[in-house]
């Protein structure tokens, strides 16, 4: 079984790979579970489709958020933990904006460099903000 860490990363992981991939959401999921083994468990496939179905509104209030940035600008692996972590504060509400955030600067810091962290900090800070999900 996975913890929601573990989840979060191969969720990050999925997300990563539509960017590159024309294949739907669906069968990517269905490719990484049949061929790669990958573990998928049920907030797994929830939020992949969730992402995958909210995109555009998941991206305009990453782009409304981003001063001066245009999204094709942002690192696929930032804008990867960005729609992630904006769909988790925006779409589920039981997760603790608070998590959203930490989780996806430690997966950026893993994935991708300290600047990048603090991009994606910083622009999920404004999220939060601006859509009054304090704790």
């Amino acid at each position: 079984m996975l913890t929601r860490k573990n989840a979060r990363e191969n969720l990050f992981i999925l997300i990563f790979e539509k960017s590159f991939n024309n294949d739907t959401a669906e069968e990517i999921l269905e490719t990484a579970i049949s061929v790669r083994d990958f573990e998928v468990d049920d907030y797994i496939k929830s939020a992949f489709l969730g992402i995958d179905n909210n995109l555009d509104e998941i991206d305009n209030i990453i782009t409304e958020n981003t001063k001066g940035w245009k999204k094709e600008r942002i690192s696929k692996v930032a804008l990867a933990l960005l729609r992630l972590a904006v769909y988790e504060i925006i779409f589920i509400p039981d997760i603790p904006a608070s998590v959203s955030v930490n989780e996806a600067v430690v997966l950026c810091k893993k994935y991708a460099t300290q600047e990048d962290a603090s991009f994606i900090n910083g622009i999920l800070g404004a999220v939060v903000k601006k859509y009054n999900k304090g704790e």
